[in-house]
């Protein structure tokens, strides 16, 4: 399978490792980010590697619980951690809590954290860590592009939760709903961007231009009464605020 990013030697993204490409005249470099998995099932931690491999990541290391995933990210200070929420020894909540102290340590680590339910206090509680972070479902790992196409989303800047989750809290939102103010079409959006899009990506899946798009975000940030400040992340205030709306 085809390297997932390739870009000008000058302008190597801020993570991942460079190597050189031959055939082109111009100075190009792939990015390799470097991953380490956190997960307890041998044959899914080992499927999972084999995907990465096979899809431009390195997976430089795997472990099967909690406490050594801290101690192998430490090490290798990888560009993304992907851990099972439930991990040995109670198999509660081992893996999230570790991957709270992953971002508190290392911020520019990328984190998604795989479950086989969708659990919306858990995704609510990873969000609020901000940007590059992920709550994704294990049945996503089955649809091969879109996965790969989300890790690079998370790895990138993005907070993404599943949209098996986003659809979830849609059906059953609370009879207080502090959406109440949106339009069908700001829900449209803010479901996108609680899936990691960007403007351009949500522009391309609504089939509307992305000045459209940044219109709409504007509008929902207002509704919602996010205001503008210099240390939030107000895309992800607006995700936690439509969670919280479940």
């Amino acid at each position: 399978m085809t390297p997932c990013w390739t870009l000008a030697h000058a302008s190597v993204a801020r993570t991942g490792r460079p190597v050189a490409l031959e055939g082109d005249n111009r100075p190009v470099a792939t990015v390799v980010p470097h991953v380490v998995l956190a997960e307890d099932d041998v044959l899914l931690r080992e499927g999972l590697a084999r995907l990465l491999g096979d899809s431009g990541f390195e997976v430089v290391d795997q472990v099967g619980n909690a406490a050594g995933l801290l101690a192998v990210v430490r090490r290798h200070r990888p560009e993304l951690v992907i851990v099972d929420i439930r991990m040995p020894p109670s198999f509660t909540t081992e893996g999230l809590d570790a991957a709270r102290t992953i971002r508190a340590e290392l911020p520019e680590t990328a984190v998604v954290v795989l479950s086989a339910y969708a659990e919306v206090e858990q995704a609510t509680d990873l969000l609020a860590c901000g940007e590059r972070s992920g709550y994704l479902l294990k049945s996503r790992v089955t649809d091969v592009e879109d996965f790969i196409a989300t890790l690079g989303r998370i790895i990138e800047g993005a907070a993404v939760v599943d949209p098996a989750l986003v659809q979830e809290l849609i059906a059953a939102r609370r009879v207080q709903d502090p959406l109440e103010e949106l339009s069908p079409r700001e829900r449209e959006v803010l479901a996108l961007m609680a899936e990691g899009l960007s403007n351009g990506g949500i522009a391309r899946a609504l089939y509307v231009t992305e000045g459209t798009v940044e219109k709409h975000v504007h509008s929902i940030l207002m509704k919602l009464e996010i205001p503008e400040t210099g240390d939030d992340h107000r895309r992800v205030l607006a995700v936690i605020r439509f969670l919280d709306s479940r």
